[in-house]
């Protein structure tokens, strides 16, 4: 079972989002980074299956030269290879992401195709949900995003969706295609032994030529921040009334 796992290196969620004077790009002076949330679960699902499986678990980003990082953390909890698709820090938009990763893909699988290749269902950044379903469109598989659980039946993938009732369960002949979401499995913690592995990691690169996607970006926006007020109601016994008359307000009494 030989599964690929594309991650893309995003801003720590929580932090806060200061943007260049132009508006072109994010300032990341003070900012810390990490792997997207829903892919790093993917990881870790990956890891799991090679374990119960065999095979092999390879993680690929596409991105600046800092996001080494992400890839080495990938190897300290698990992952056997780890690949950079090397791009400057430009955005790119979900169509010349995809387009970029099929060809990285395709010269990855010149000997033979991964069973399985992972997807968070979306970035902690964009959201944009695109980029999974582009690239398994375009390399002919069949796909299934959202899911919460994935496991290998012979030459199966069994992917379960939740819903409102419950679940949706699918079966995907391999090779195949799967978008993860957060959730799916806990991630495990890096080990000593694995952190030190991570260090001594071969970092593959391919590179591969970058085509417009067919968007431009004009500028960036910041979301309005909502302000939440903290009232102090009172100290001790004398903040009963206030608790009663709120108790009150809200329909509880």
């Amino acid at each position: 079972m030989n599964i690929l796992v594309c991650v893309k290196r995003v801003p720590a969620p929580g932090a806060r989002i200061v943007l260049t004077d132009d508006r072109q790009d994010i300032d990341t002076r003070h900012l810390g980074f990490t792997t997207s949330p829903h892919e790093e679960c993917a990881v870790e699902a990956a890891v799991q299956l090679r374990e119960r499986h065999g095979g092999t678990a390879t993680v690929l980003t596409l991105g600046p030269p800092e996001a080494v990082e992400q890839l080495r953390y990938s190897v300290s909890v698990g992952a056997d290879q780890v690949v950079l698709v090397p791009a400057d820090t430009t955005e790119l938009d979900p169509q010349a992401t995809a387009a970029a990763l099929v060809d990285a893909i395709t010269e990855l699988e010149s000997g033979a195709p991964f069973d399985l290749i992972l997807f968070g269902n979306e970035s902690a950044d964009s959201g944009g949900y695109q980029v999974g379903i582009r690239v398994a469109r375009a390399l002919g598989r069949p796909v299934i995003s959202g899911l919460k659980g994935i496991e290998i039946d012979g030459d199966e993938m069994v992917g379960r969706r939740e819903t409102d009732e419950g679940f949706e369960v699918y079966r995907l002949p391999l090779p195949a295609v799967a978008a993860a979401k957060e959730g799916i499995t806990l991630p495990r913690y890096p080990t000593l032994p694995g952190r030190l592995k991570s260090r001594r990691a071969q970092i593959t690169e391919v590179a591969v030529e970058f085509s417009s996607g067919g968007q431009e970006m004009v500028h960036l926006l910041k979301p309005t921040e909502e302000v939440t007020e903290t009232v102090i109601l009172g100290h001790g016994a004398e903040a009963a009334p206030q608790v009663v008359r709120l108790l009150e307000e809200v329909g509880l009494l």
